[in-house]
């Protein structure tokens, strides 16, 4: 008996080491496809970077910049070619769920950004504040 009780933690202690190891997807994430020079990105970082991370939205899906020009990440293989700078690409588990073509302006993109959430089950619980 005590041989068994001996196998079973270790099969626990194994299954445990192994989840720890495997690699989480993040549940939702926005890419922001950009280009050296592009002013509509500075734009963007200007207006809507500094708060971002600390909107509803941005802790839903926080935000990862990508160099359009340069090699991609290996997890955004599967993304469509992006031919605009900006394009924010929303992913969801691996898989690409919307995109906004350039920067509209922040009255604009707030919308555009909230629709393509709700998709992977973002809920706005409060009015996103701007500025």
């Amino acid at each position: 008996m005590r041989k068994y009780r001996l196998l079973f933690v270790f099969l626990i202690g194994l299954t445990a080491l192994s989840m720890a190891r495997a690699p989480a997807l993040q549940a939702a994430e926005m890419i922001m496809f950009d280009s050296e020079g592009c002013e509509w990105c500075e734009l963007w970082l200007e207006q809507i970077g500094p708060i971002y991370p600390n909107t509803a939205e941005g802790r839903f899906a926080p935000l990862r910049r990508v160099d359009m020009h340069e090699d991609w990440p290996k997890d955004l293989e599967k993304v469509k070619a992006v031919l605009f700078s900006p394009t924010f690409v929303v992913m969801d588990k691996g898989r690409e769920v919307g995109r906004i073509l350039g920067y509209p302006g922040e009255d604009f993109f707030w919308p555009m950004l909230e629709e393509i959430l709700k998709k992977v089950g973002f809920k706005q619980t409060q009015q996103t504040v701007t500025n």
